[in-house]
């Protein structure tokens, strides 16, 4: 990673806000008609914008895709798609390494636990929810009337539509939206390049450009056995976007923090970024030293060192840019700017509080996050609800957690339930949680270890609840005992003691469900404790944002929220260094970036392109930077012309586009793209699949 000056980057930028620039991640019931229309003389009919959000689809393992063929075929990344070929592969199959075509729909192989969702409608709640909050409630009696109230609201629609039902907080609580989205649960692999060619460049190139990757992966969606039949899919342009051309992409960008209060983003610079970035480091050392042992264990492992390793990037260049002093006054400025309006009005002069109860809550979470991080989650960029925490780093333990809290949760009210054991969230609950993808005991033994020994540092070798969790052994020890005692790798014992309830899943004895009681009690007060402070925060920046809307209109985006968003902009280069970077690289620069470095890893090609080098055309267009507004959580976004045709797919963006978390910046941010050209090519003339290229867009 070569790092650069983030001061220089938003200099570079110019305003933070700018009337012109191609800023905003956009809400689909509220986009940029005005933008649109003054800078581009474009106007996207409201017939334009349902076809693409309801062409758009995202992948429960967290990126985006969309469908390009009314039979049911959905593109996405390779690296998206990563997490169901290493479950579907095995030591003789890998799909990873190899690549993977299907010939027939006979062929292609259901993945074990992904769900597609497809965002159908959007419905305006806030009245409803804001309705909920009584005058005199406590902090936890707001919260749990809000989450009832929610929870009342995600059941109506599930069980009048059929349709997943989530309702979204927007603004940090300035806007609640129902969203409903069609599920795809049975989702089948068509094809996927060989890893090398998806990742060329491995690590180095990560976040940097130009680049030269193949990074894309084809699903089908079946419904009762067949392929989907889908009304909305994008038309597919072979031909990919020209220089300078408006260009628009819908995704799910993960989590933005632009409308944070300063004391947050400050928290975020002291506490929370250095904190991943420790954990980052800390597994992703230990996970290459155990890949590194054998073939098999690099296949076992490349998907978490792949996540590790990305997140560690991204956040190494999100802390450059919060420890930036150029930044810094940047995000105080426009928050200033924000108050001194508020100050002179006397409406909203009394809301002025309300970044002090944010202040407060900050350092009342801080005294608990430590047990909260270790013994209920650790919260990233795009959250973590089903992740285990940091001190127990276990599938098995995940797994246990979820069945012991399903038990406790289920027959409670369905308003009084933590979100995910709501109804509105039990298919996709069951999904996961009956998923086949295969468990690796010395896989769980190496993380188990690690995580166990991470916590007693922590909280100290002689902390009375350190001590009951180990029970006598070493983390070693205490880890296999747990992951060779288990029942909880078989499917169908996972079944009987979700469907048997506590008294089933008290009376398994599971030594991995024990450990998950034993710590319980502590996670549930320091989630408590957690969601207090969230609710605090929650009302604040609801107050925040009604005085926003009022001073400076309704036009301004929300936060990103792993929701779908409409983001554009123009395919253009940008100057490096001194030097102009071209906005597109081809297909002879791949070939003389192998030859620049003699075909040694990792920029050496596979065996097939080498041997189809002929065949190519040099001039194909390969991948292409646009200054489109994106995040983390894009990945897989369909990138579409004024025609709603697929030009590309997004799969990254450069160095200087991870300031992009905190603040708009776009004279040398960009995201970048597979272009449709070569997906095309590739298809045709390297892989024989001259009949999937066919049928994509028809």
């Amino acid at each position: 990673m070569r790092y650069r000056s983030f001061a220089l980057i938003l200099l570079l930028a110019g305003p933070v806000v700018s009337a012109f620039a191609d800023e905003g991640m956009w809400l689909f019931n509220n986009p940029p008609l005005k933008q649109f229309k003054e800078k581009y003389q474009f106007e996207p009919t409201p017939q334009w914008l349902e076809h693409l959000q309801k062409s758009s689809v995202r992948f429960n393992s967290g990126g985006s895709g969309s469908f390009v063929s009314a039979n049911g075929l959905c593109i996405t990344n390779h690296h998206v798609g990563l997490d169901t070929l290493q479950k579907i592969s095995s030591e003789k199959n890998n799909y990873v390494r190899d690549g993977f075509y299907a010939k027939t729909q006979a062929e292609e192989p259901r993945a074990t636990d992904l769900e597609l969702n497809v965002l159908m409608s959007i419905e305006d709640v806030t009245p409803r929810v804001n309705a909920a909050l009584k005058p005199g409630m406590t902090p936890d009696q707001s919260g749990a009337a809000r989450q009832k109230v929610i929870a009342e609201i995600e059941k109506e629609s599930k069980d009048k539509t059929g349709l997943r039902s989530d309702v979204i907080t927007l603004y940090q609580g300035g806007a609640y939206h129902l969203y409903r989205f069609k599920r795809y649960d049975d989702v089948r692999l068509v094809f996927a390049p060989e890893e090398q060619m998806a990742f060329y460049g491995g690590d180095p190139d990560n976040f940097e450009y130009p680049r030269f990757d193949l990074d894309v992966c084809i699903f089908r969606a079946y419904e009762n056995g067949q392929p989907a039949k889908i009304e909305h899919f994008l038309k597919w342009n072979t031909e990919g976007p020209k220089d300078g051309e408006l260009t628009f992409v819908s995704g799910h960008p993960g989590r933005t923090d632009r409308q944070l209060a300063a004391t947050e983003l400050a928290e975020l610079r002291d506490q929370e970024v250095p904190y991943l970035l420790n954990l980052f480091y800390r597994r992703e050392s230990l996970l290459h030293s155990w890949a590194d042992r054998s073939l098999e264990n690099q296949r076992r492992a490349q998907n978490l060192v792949r996540g590790i390793e990305n997140n560690r990037k991204r956040y190494e260049g999100y802390l450059a840019a919060l420890l930036d002093p150029e930044i810094d006054r940047a995000l105080k400025a426009r928050e200033q700017k924000l108050r001194d309006a508020m100050a002179k009005d006397a409406k909203w002069k009394g809301t002025l509080s309300a970044y002090e109860r944010i202040n407060k809550a900050q350092e009342e979470t801080a005294k608990i996050i430590a047990t909260y991080s270790y013994y209920e989650t650790f919260r990233g960029k795009q959250g973590a609800t089903y992740r285990a925490p940091r001190g127990f780093n276990s599938t098995l333990f995940k797994i246990a957690r979820r069945l012991l809290r399903a038990a406790d949760e289920r027959p409670k009210p369905n308003g009084e339930r933590f979100p995910e054991f709501r109804d509105s969230n039990k298919e996709s609950l069951e999904l996961d949680l009956f998923g086949t993808q295969p468990i690796y005991d010395d896989l769980e033994q190496v993380t188990l270890t690690d995580s166990l020994s991470d916590l007693a540092t922590r909280f100290g070798f002689n902390d009375p609840l350190v001590q009951k969790i180990l029970a006598g052994k070493s983390p070693t020890a205490r880890a296999l005992e747990l992951i060779t005692g288990t029942k909880l790798k078989d499917v169908a014992a996972r079944k009987q003691l979700y469907e048997g309830g506590a008294a089933a899943v008290t009376a398994a004895k599971d030594p991995m469900i024990e450990l998950a009681r034993l710590i319980d009690g502590p996670a549930r007060a320091a989630r408590k404790a957690y969601d207090t402070q969230d609710e605090v925060k929650e009302q604040a920046y609801g107050e925040i944002a009604k005085a926003r809307f009022a001073l400076e209109g309704t036009s301004n985006y929300p936060d990103a929220t792993f929701t779908l968003r409409l983001s554009y902009g123009t395919v253009r280069g940008y100057e490096e260094n001194g030097k102009p970077v071209a906005p597109f690289t081809d297909v002879s620069g791949l070939y003389a970036r192998s030859t620049e470095h003699n075909n040694q890893p990792p920029f050496n090609l596979t065996q097939r392109w080498i041997d189809k080098k002929a065949a190519l055309s040099p001039e194909t267009k390969f991948n292409f930077v646009s200054d489109a507004d994106i995040i983390g959580g894009n990945s897989g976004s369909p990138v579409v012309n004024k025609a709603n045709e697929f030009v590309g797919i997004i799969f990254d963006g450069n160095i200087q586009s991870l300031v992009l978390d905190c603040v708009f910046a776009d004279k040398q941010a960009r995201a970048v793209s597979v272009d449709s050209a070569v997906i095309t090519e590739a298809l045709q003339k390297v892989y024989d699949a001259g009949a999937l290229a066919d049928e994509l867009g028809k």
